[in-house]
């Protein structure tokens, strides 16, 4: 394999993990939900380490990486949805930001061409907010730790940042408009 594919072959990788992750879930195995998750973190960081510390970003890994994001993270609310981990309405709210994102970069870059689209500080924060309830959830149920009602409040922060998140970037594509259409790739050669 090329070094040069590599951040690109993680990131595959991470997205051939999703399945076994909700067939895991299905079956109720905490333990190696809560391990797949966390190999998926860290496959994250390393394809973005490995991509832009040996200059290896690639169009192909811009749209791979966020779409392995969404993903696992939504494919993870769903399935603790469906067991009774996370409240129906937080997956609705998760699920459908996302949708909107996906979708309007689709719109943006279909009456545009290619944009340069990059996550707010927002977007990133309401990430992490995601990743964390989903860790505490996976270790609570792997290793049988009581509280589960202490989740209340991170919910909460969920739900809001999810809320806040969508509305800012409707707010900063229709409103403000910063969107950067993209020249000309200067690698294709078509």
């Amino acid at each position: 394999m090329n070094l040069r594919n590599l951040p690109n072959a993680i990131t595959l990788s991470r997205l051939f993990l999703v399945p076994v992750l909700i067939v895991v879930l299905k079956e109720g195995n905490y333990e190696a939900a809560l391990m797949i998750f966390l190999l998926a973190g860290i496959s994250d960081g390393l394809d973005g380490y490995i991509a832009k510390r040996f200059n290896l970003v690639s169009h192909l890994g811009s749209v791979l990486d966020p779409l392995a994001d969404k993903m696992l993270l939504v494919s993870t609310y769903v399935m603790l949805t469906i067991l009774g981990d996370i409240p129906f309405w937080l997956m609705m709210a998760v699920a459908f930001r996302d949708v909107l994102i996906v979708g309007g970069y689709i719109l943006v870059t279909s009456v545009l061409g290619p944009v340069r689209m990059e996550p707010s500080w927002l977007s990133k924060f309401n990430t992490v907010t995601q990743i964390l309830l989903v860790l505490v959830i996976l270790v609570q149920q792997a290793f049988h730790v009581p509280g589960a009602w202490a989740n209340e409040p991170l919910i909460f922060v969920v739900l809001l940042t999810t809320l806040a998140s969508g509305i800012h970037y409707i707010w900063l594509w229709l409103i403000k408009k910063e969107i950067t259409p993209l020249g000309p790739d200067p690698d294709n050669k078509a």
